[in-house]
């Protein structure tokens, strides 16, 4: 299956930052692609060189099996694009701005109309008649979506769609976007692992300009995800913990409570044979030893967090 979006050793320097290092991936039709990575991480220059916005220093990325850099006019027409700080003429409506977008590709008539109707819809904006001065953030984020899908592309690319929404407006947008699912190969930028685990089928990591890691979100956690265990014993846990510590088969020890401790392992059959023991040897009760599901989280900050 050839590779919707497919990038290969791309670097991009700027002055002597190194936005991109190497970094490499590919995207399958039809998913719903998180691209994750802390601020600064190089997330909005990838978007940008496949958006033709910016050239890599070196390296390749292709959208639809063509170079990005020298991609017709005609192969951009088959990509939608969301940036981070989205613009608009302040004094259109909602309508009037999709209209005019979709005139930009060449719509017209009942194709156009049929066409803002479906996006307003999908964006939950049917019937609002205000000026899109006057709307949301979040209201801004759904149009926005919107007016990238009026083109009907093979390909969406977002840029943070999420970020600095409310809870509400960020539910609406990832709602649009998970509908989008299979009909449409989303390639969703964010550092909100909570969305990505709530809407995207893979992921990408990108740290310091490299993907260091990448695959579908349960294949990513039982690879890289330490497993956990919590331990809940009748007192003294932040001893427990302290002794567990010493233990080879504990890589760390984390939320301690009175009675509560969760130790990440590299050995959970070891962990299982030997806690129960420990736990006696100290006179005190054990009320639960479970394994924790690993989080899109834990696998984030195992690769990317302690300024590795």
């Amino acid at each position: 299956m050839t590779p919707v979006i497919e990038l290969d050793d791309l670097t991009k320097v700027y002055g002597t930052v190194r936005a991109l290092d190497g970094a490499t991936l590919a995207v399958s039709p039809g998913s719903v692609f998180g691209f994750l990575g802390p601020n600064g991480a190089g997330k909005t220059t990838t978007l940008r060189i496949l958006t033709g916005l910016a050239r890599p220093t070196s390296g390749t990325a292709r959208v639809l099996g063509h170079d990005a850099v020298t991609a017709t006019n005609r192969v951009r027409a088959a990509v939608g694009y969301l940036p981070d700080v989205p613009g608009f003429y302040p004094w259109m409506t909602g309508v009037e701005l999709l209209r005019f977008t979709g005139r930009l590709f060449g719509l017209s008539g009942h194709t156009l109309r049929a066409r803002v109707d479906a996006l307003l819809d999908l964006a939950g904006l049917t019937g609002v008649r205000a000026r899109v001065a006057a709307y949301s953030r979040g209201m801004k984020q759904r149009l926005g979506v919107a007016q990238a899908l009026i083109n009907a592309p093979q390909v969406l690319l977002l840029d943070e769609p999420t970020s600095a929404l409310d809870p509400i407006g960020r539910k609406s947008v990832l709602d649009m976007i998970s509908s989008l699912a299979g009909r449409t190969t989303v390639f969703f930028s964010t550092h909100i692992l909570s969305d990505v685990e709530r809407v995207c089928d893979t992921v990408a990591i990108l740290h310091r300009g490299k993907v260091v890691a990448q695959a579908p979100i349960g294949e990513l956690k039982s690879r890289y995800g330490l497993q956990k265990i919590a331990v809940e014993v009748t007192a003294g846990a932040a001893e427990l913990g302290r002794e567990l510590a010493a233990a080879s088969w504990v890589a760390s020890v984390d939320r301690p409570t009175d009675q509560r401790i969760v130790i990440a392992v590299t050995d959970a059959d070891a962990a299982h044979r030997a806690i129960p023991a420990i736990v006696a040897q100290r006179g005190v009760g054990l009320r639960r030893l479970e394994t924790v599901e690993v989080s899109l989280e834990d696998v984030f900050v195992d690769l990317v967090g302690g300024g590795r």
